[in-house]
């Protein structure tokens, strides 16, 4: 019977030991999962910044050229309205002078960019704005997806035990800042 008695006993040993080892490794792997959560929704954060960024970036440069482009048109256009007002001959012969003149600026602006009109620019900004929408809508939903995994992990049982005594506590869904939920303005 003795030796039954430390079969047994080994096998009861052997099992606590398999157990703690089953326990202990199913915490690390549960703690690990918490981190990599975590870095996880870092990186989607940054990813809105990036998103902000790139919009200010993009929609204040590309406005500078659309406010830039169209002013340029306007001046343009408003020096040919003005030489074809009535003029006496002495001032129309000047204004021949100059009207060549211009149209050599018209021809090489035309050279450029084949078609003199504004609104190509305007629409161009348009595009734009939606596309720095649409980047910073996806890197939100990004965020929050990653947020729920996070919040999803440490509430259900038995990783709650664990992310109790680790600290882990649930994280809020994005909301922007009052400062970077300003759009960009747009004046002309």
């Amino acid at each position: 019977m003795p030796n039954l008695e430390r079969h047994f006993m080994t096998y009861i040993i052997f099992g606590a030991v398999v157990l703690l080892l089953i326990i202990i490794s199913w915490v690390i792997r549960t703690l690990n999962r918490f981190k990599v959560l975590l870095v996880k929704i870092r990186e989607a954060d940054s990813g809105i910044d990036v998103a902000l960024t790139k919009r200010y970036d993009t929609l204040t440069k590309q406005l500078d050229v659309v406010k830039a482009y169209a002013k340029h048109e306007s001046e343009l256009f408003e020096k040919v309205i003005k030489l074809r007002a009535g003029m006496s001959i002495s001032e129309k012969n000047a204004a021949n002078r100059e009207m060549d003149t211009l149209s050599g600026r018209i021809k090489v602006v035309a050279e450029n960019y084949p078609a003199l009109r504004s609104s190509e620019n305007f629409k161009a900004l348009q595009a734009a704005i939606a596309d720095a929408e649409d980047h910073l809508q996806a890197a939100r939903r990004v965020y929050n997806m990653n947020v729920s995994a996070f919040n999803q992990a440490i509430v259900l049982f038995p990783a709650s035990m664990i992310a109790g005594g680790g600290g882990y506590r649930a994280m809020e869904f994005f909301i922007a800042e009052e400062s970077k939920r300003a759009d960009v303005k747009m004046s002309f």
